[in-house]
């Protein structure tokens, strides 16, 4: 395998897409929608991808995965011609792990190939698979697909994968949770041994490498940022919290007018529906977004985000990989996740496109093992909120087996107690 990570002096001689081979159509495109300068992950896997190179990219969200793989594939796909067979066969195939993330991706591929004559279409699960299956009669060059919805046409001889030259396993490491990587496995079976492969994920788990090593072949490497890192535009910070006072203090902190567009993530479907009602019932505008919504509701709640309508979003992991939307200033974890990634992709949402953001996580007695994961993970210490009115009031509330973390010190004035960590 090749590793590529590029130094500042490189990244410095390769200021332009042009520079890196990209053909004038896909140029005019993004200079259209005002992309001049490509990221560290764009400079890194766009001169492989183009020389037919399998890819393992590895970047943290935000970053421009989606034009590191949809540049390539655009001008691969439109520099040769498709195969006389009637209508136009897939030629490309991107799974997605969401079906946020499918839609933003096709969207991608649609804005930066408006003027390759390539056609594009998104499918997945949650609406009636009719329109979409007359859509892919109809021919298509590029399907984006979440792996159930693609498993359901190919198990009723809707779809032929025989023609796919570039398959993209977007989100790599998501695919392993639970229902995906089975689908994965069976999807590709059904696509030709001779095809590029590429991976693209913001994390690396031990546990990604066998699907790894049977789907690439002698892959380049690239790395833009260090497995999972977390961005230094998002300043961090962790409350501590009982359980029974979370929302008070959640509450209490949307008081903050510079919270302007904020998602809260929850650890369960109904703790998401419970918390967006007590912020509506607090006159807070806000919506919920999981996966017993309908896709309509879901939806509905991201157009309404997405347009200042509403202020707040509460959400499951189920969205932390698949909302990109600009001017995110805040997140919010009011349930630490119990798989310390998920905290990188979820305070990802915010600092997108070198914008800033603060990522602001609520931690209770119980949570306090979850939190020294995360630090482990991201090898930083989360600094503390010292003074707030709903620290625990109880002794040594909060212990976390993190390096110098160890209890409570005792109260300062009044009912506010002042939070530290013994060293």
């Amino acid at each position: 395998m090749t590793i590529l990570q590029t130094p500042s002096s490189t990244i410095a001689s390769l200021p332009s897409f042009e520079s890196l081979g990209v053909a004038e159509p896909l140029l005019r495109a993004l200079r259209g929608a005002d992309y001049h300068t490509p990221t560290s992950i764009q400079l890194q896997a766009i001169p492989p991808a183009l020389a037919g190179r399998d890819v393992l990219g590895c970047a943290q969200t935000g970053t421009g995965k989606t034009a590191a793989f949809a540049l390539p594939i655009l001008q691969h796909l439109s520099s040769r011609p498709a195969p006389v067979h009637g209508t136009r066969p897939v030629r490309a195939l991107i799974l997605s792990p969401t079906r946020e993330l499918a839609s933003q991706i096709a969207a991608s591929f649609e804005r930066y190939g408006v003027h390759t004559g390539l056609r594009t279409t998104v499918v997945y699960g949650g609406v009636g698979i009719g329109p979409q299956a007359a859509t892919l009669r109809r021919g298509i060059d590029v399907l984006v697909a979440t792996p159930g919805r693609l498993a359901d046409f190919l198990k009723q001889g809707l779809l032929s994968l025989e023609h796919v030259e570039v398959f993209v396993l977007d989100e790599a490491d998501r695919m392993l949770d639970d229902g995906f990587l089975h689908e994965v496995r069976r999807i590709a079976s059904r696509l030709p041994r001779k095809r590029q492969t590429l991976f693209f994920s913001a994390t690396m788990p031990q546990a990604i490498r066998p699907l790894a090593d049977q789907l690439l072949s002698d892959p380049v490497r690239v790395e833009a940022t260090p497995v999972a890192s977390t961005p230094d535009t998002v300043t961090q910070c962790v409350y501590f919290v009982d359980s029974k006072n979370k929302r008070a203090l959640l509450s209490h902190l949307l008081d903050d007018g510079s919270i302007t567009r904020a998602i809260v993530f929850t650890r369960t479907k109904r703790g998401a529906d419970r918390t967006a009602l007590h912020l509506t019932d607090a006159n807070i505008g806000t919506e919920a977004i999981h996966g017993d919504k309908t896709q309509g509701a879901r939806e509905r709640a991201l157009s309404r985000f997405r347009e200042g309508r509403a202020r707040i979003l509460v959400a499951t992991d189920l969205a932390a990989r698949g909302i990109d939307i600009a001017s995110i200033s805040h997140v919010i974890n009011f349930d630490l996740p119990e798989d310390p990634e998920a905290y990188v992709h979820r305070i990802g949402r915010t600092a997108r496109a070198g914008a800033s953001g603060r990522a602001i996580s609520l931690c209770s007695h119980e949570e306090r093992d979850r939190l020294a994961s995360i630090e482990k993970l991201i090898r930083r210490r989360v600094p503390t909120v010292e003074h707030h009115p709903f620290a625990p009031t109880g002794a040594a509330s909060v212990v976390s087996s993190a390096p110098a973390r160890s209890a409570w010190r005792g109260p300062s004035r009044g009912n506010v107690r002042r939070s530290s960590w013994k060293t």
